[in-house]
């Protein structure tokens, strides 16, 4: 059973790397990112709590962020296993996923970070931005959320390697590439 998390800076290619990996794997991919972007267009109330603290770069909070994870964690496709992308991003929602998984009796198999260079993050977020006409990443927003990412999750690095759990991969090959790569990371067990 495979239960993956897959950090990362904004624009080092998550969502991506996530869907094709959790393919490949049989697992869903859940992205909290993708979660928030729904409801937002879906003008529910959570959507708009979300929208709120999106536009201005910051996170969502962990207590409207945990219970959209336990919630996810427990639908049918996610018993044989899954790959977060975009959580935990915080200390706190590290412990809370800990108490979920315990809950479930299961535990995280493997921590994958993907790493990139910040001028390039930017570069492809505008790019993005522009492509999929993503009001929320102007270049001040992305850099924030850049700054908050190196506050607040970068930490779980640190943490998930006392754990033996992290592996890192280089996130600024090709699409392609880095999926081979990080492939062969997860099969490196």
């Amino acid at each position: 059973m495979t239960r993956l998390i897959l950090l990362g800076p904004p624009g080092a290619g998550k969502g991506t790397q996530a869907a094709r990996v959790a393919d490949r794997l049989g697992v869903p991919a859940i992205s909290t990112g993708d979660i928030f972007r729904a409801n937002v267009a879906q003008g529910t109330e959570l959507g708009k709590l979300a929208q709120r603290y999106m536009d201005s770069g910051e996170y969502v909070p962990d207590e409207v962020t945990n219970k959209m994870v336990a919630d996810r964690l427990t639908q049918p496709d996610a018993e044989a296993g899954f790959l977060l992308d975009g959580y935990p991003r915080t200390e706190a929602q590290v412990h809370e996923l800990d108490e979920m998984l315990a809950g479930a009796g299961t535990a995280l198999t493997r921590v994958v970070e993907l790493t990139a260079d910040t001028e390039e993050v930017v570069a492809r977020l505008l790019n993005r931005a522009e492509e999929q006409g993503r009001a929320d990443d102007t270049e001040d927003v992305i850099r924030r959320r850049l700054e908050v990412y190196a506050e607040q999750t970068e930490p779980l690095v640190t943490l998930y390697t006392e754990r033996g759990l992290l592996v890192q991969v280089d996130g600024m090959g090709s699409v392609d590439e880095v999926t081979q790569h990080l492939l062969a990371a997860l099969d490196a067990d």
